[in-house]
């Protein structure tokens, strides 16, 4: 059907505006009582759920991506994977703002329908769960696990197992960065004096202040001894020292879209956990030390939650292993050409 034969599309039918604005259901006109504020608190939950929408249709593109074989890391695959990923950061600085109109309503504005709203929370948010699986919480890391299912139907609970079982961005990426190849190719290290970890660790070893010393133990456990390395982390021994490699070596032309989508994971990161804390600070001044209306603790539960969910906290620690670029070892000629073409 070329364009002339389409029917013409309409601005509210398009967008489905009539289902839309038709989808506010205030509790309290049920009851008729009177509580203002609460259309202003669906209106803000329902966008949440929108923008959650947005953020999982991101990730299945950006994870459809790494699940294949092979990437060209300076081609479309990975641009587009970049721009994916920044738009959820710019999502997520939305969510975190739009606590600021959440925050106009009072104590007293809430109570007027809170007791009204029980069992329902947003801990009850399936999407929001989805969007932690599939960056790659894993069940064992939440805080609260016997609590993590419970408020929820027996369908809901299978959609979150369901996304909880299927390869999430972490593990994709975690594969990723093991297949590059500029640590283990021996045409490039073959003409030099034992391995470019040995000669790091010297110069990082020198760089240490007093009261960084333990830090060379955790190197050494990740970057020198294989039979020493956690088997608890998430990413493997040669994703983590390949990671490290491209945020030592940024500079590269080959290395800089590499770099800027490991920092754009770790600012997703970020984003959740000022989108947790301000929650946390919401319910403080909202409810005080009132339990959820789902039964949780309320703001200690999120607390617990906000200091654990960090997803790629791995990939934060090892700018711990970081140093200045006049320090860093030489690289060699062959390795050097390749950095700056493609590999």
């Amino acid at each position: 059907m070329n364009s002339k034969e389409r029917k013409p599309v309409y601005y509210s039918e398009y967008l489905q505006l009539q289902k839309i604005l038709d989808a506010q259901l205030p509790e309290s006109e049920k009851d008729g009582i009177r509580a203002d504020d609460e259309m202003m608190f669906i209106i803000i939950h329902q966008s949440y759920e929108l923008w959650f929408k947005q953020i999982l249709h991101e990730l299945g593109i950006v994870r459809e991506v790494f699940k294949q074989n092979s990437i060209n890391n300076s081609g479309p695959d990975i641009y587009n994977s970049l721009h994916r990923l920044k738009r959820v950061c710019r999502i997520l600085e939305v969510l975190v703002m739009q606590m600021g109109i959440l925050e106009t309503m009072t104590p007293l504005d809430f109570l007027d329908f809170r007791d009204l709203l029980r069992p329902a929370s947003g801990f009850q948010s399936i999407q929001f769960k989805i969007i932690e699986a599939t960056l790659g919480l894993q069940y064992d890391q939440r805080h609260g696990k016997a609590y993590y299912l419970s408020q929820l139907t027996p369908e809901d609970v299978d959609r979150v197992k369901k996304a909880e079982s299927e390869q999430s961005l972490l593990v994709l990426l975690n594969n990723w960065l093991e297949r590059m190849p500029f640590m283990y190719k021996e045409d490039y290290w073959k003409n030099t004096d034992g391995t470019f970890w040995n000669h790091y660790r010297k110069a990082y070893e020198a760089s240490l202040r007093d009261g960084e010393q333990q830090n060379l133990s955790l190197f050494d456990m990740l970057f020198i001894n294989d039979s020493e390395y956690p088997a608890e982390r998430q990413f493997s021994a040669k994703a983590s020292r390949n990671a490290l490699f491209i945020m030592l070596y940024r500079d590269y032309p080959l290395l800089q879209l590499p770099y800027e989508l490991l920092s754009t994971l770790l600012e997703i990161d970020e984003q959740l956990s000022l989108w947790r804390h301000r929650h946390i600070h919401t319910v403080q001044r909202t409810i005080g030390k009132r339990v959820g209306t789902g039964g949780s603790t309320g703001a200690a539960y999120l607390k617990g939650a906000a200091d654990s969910h960090y997803v790629f906290k791995e990939l934060a620690e090892l700018n711990s292993f970081l140093l200045p670029r006049n320090q860093l070892p030489t690289l060699p000629e062959n390795l050097v050409k390749d950095l700056g073409y493609g590999w």
